[in-house]
């Protein structure tokens, strides 16, 4: 399960308003097919899994991260295509919520007498797929904050000043979490300071940059600027608002990049689910932007957990999950 659950991680970002999956199929110790959900959604992990193991997949046991579905798309059910295939058990980590499915993959599984155990590794496999889940479950995004901080608490030397905060070791954590994203959003003030580019510059992995939006009651993008050029959409609605039109869009995981005043507002809404804060040694002054437009962090983080924390060169990353 350990192993299907790495390959799942591997279609973050890429899997479209599907869940990303990892299957192992395995029988007497040798692994016979792996698998995990293919960009845009399909093919599903079980498939590919099925595909590699072939007719050796017979009294087999598939791992799978997700119930396997049971309803029909573009594609026949996955709870369907394992009994075809001949699979004796499946080991899933937790049931998918979706209502089209919601048991329904265990049912067809059960009645066509394939022993089913459900659990293993769940913990992980709801946080690895928290993006799908929340969508399903609430209607919008998972959303992800991300900030840099210097050591007194800013993330600019002054007003639409563009200031190198993090090294490089940080920086690039920050693009293998924009490849991992749907979508990102910044405000318009960030726009304009920065000019930014919100795209993933890690090699091979550019054609997984996440689609662009900026949240603006008024303004409009620079003509001239990046992401003008890269066609991104102003939203114009508050941020509740803007969470369930983008959960509608099948968008699973938000990136959400600042400014101060986004930060602030989304925090405030009680609407951020993980909070990746990176913090320097670097000391900006008393003329810098406040990270949190005036909202103390202490404040802002009474409602997280730390999940983990890492040293990226000499900048601390802490990841803040929030309490359910």
């Amino acid at each position: 399960m350990d192993y299907a659950l790495r390959l799942g991680r591997r279609a973050l970002g890429t899997t479209a308003e599907n869940p990303n999956v990892g299957c192992v199929i395995v029988r007497d110790g040798r692994l016979l097919g792996l698998g995990w959900t293919q960009p845009g959604g399909r093919p599903h992990a079980e498939t590919q899994a099925l595909r590699m193991a072939g007719e050796a997949a017979r009294g087999a046991t598939a791992y799978v991260t997700l119930e396997p579905c049971a309803h029909h798309g573009r594609t026949g059910p996955c709870a369907e295509a394992l009994v075809q295939a001949g699979i004796a058990r499946v080991v899933t980590a937790i049931e998918d919520p979706d209502p089209r499915v919601s048991g329904g993959g265990h049912a067809i599984l059960k009645r066509a007498g394939v022993t089913v155990q459900t659990g293993l590794g769940a913990e992980v496999a709801r946080r690895d797929m928290a993006g799908f889940l929340t969508r399903i479950t609430k209607h919008r995004p998972e959303v992800i904050l991300k900030m840099a901080f210097s050591a007194d608490g800013k993330i600019a030397g002054g007003i639409g000043q563009r200031t190198a905060i993090s090294g490089a070791e940080a920086r690039a954590r920050v693009h293998l979490l924009r490849a991992q994203c749907d979508a990102i959003l910044v405000g318009m003030g960030t726009v304009r300071a920065d000019d930014p580019e919100l795209t993933c510059r890690l090699p091979g992995l550019s054609q997984r940059s996440p689609v662009p939006f900026v949240l603006s009651r008024h303004g409009s993008l620079p003509p001239g600027s990046h992401l003008a050029r890269r066609g991104a959409e102003v939203l114009r609605s508050s941020v509740p608002e803007v969470l369930a039109e983008l959960g509608g869009r099948g968008i699973n995981r938000l990136m959400v990049e600042g400014g101060a005043r986004v930060a602030r507002s989304f925090l405030e809404a009680g609407l951020v689910d993980q909070f990746h804060l990176i913090r320097s040694a670097v000391t900006l002054g008393p003329q810098g932007v406040d990270g949190l437009a005036g909202l103390p962090l202490d404040q802002a983080l009474q409602p997280f957990n730390v999940l983990e924390q890492e040293m990226l060169g000499a900048d601390l990353l802490t990841v803040y999950e929030a309490r359910n």
